[in-house]
């Protein structure tokens, strides 16, 4: 466990433990549960599809391709639960490869009515 204050701003790292260099990392989603085992009850989204849905959340420049950094506030889950345990979801892509998903950024997607 990692115990912090409320608010204290947290700063997390991603990388890639890969022998090919030509490869990137990329944050797709991260998502918090005071649940270590159920992601999907009780949750508070951080970001989405790369976009950032809390307005804590940073995505922070990185010295090689293959780190992820970012960072929010610390928060907990209405003092009823004493943990909070995030899940991201990182994609690896080709480095440079300006058509995959790493390329894109925050992508939001939008839902058509079946009608229209």
């Amino acid at each position: 466990p990692y115990y912090v204050d409320m608010n204290q701003n947290l700063y997390l790292q991603a990388s890639l433990h890969s022998s090919d260099k030509n490869l990137t990392v990329f944050v797709d989603t991260c998502v918090a549960s005071p649940n270590s085992s159920d992601f999907r009850t009780l949750v508070y989204e951080l970001t989405k599809s790369g976009c950032a849905s809390d307005s804590t959340y940073f995505l922070y420049p990185s010295p090689r391709s293959d780190i992820a950094r970012f960072g929010f506030n610390a928060f907990s889950f209405v003092n009823r639960f004493p943990s909070v345990f995030l899940r991201c979801e990182l994609l690896v892509c080709r480095y440079h490869d300006f058509s995959s998903r790493c390329y894109q950024g925050c992508v939001s997607r939008f839902r058509r009515n079946a009608d229209s």
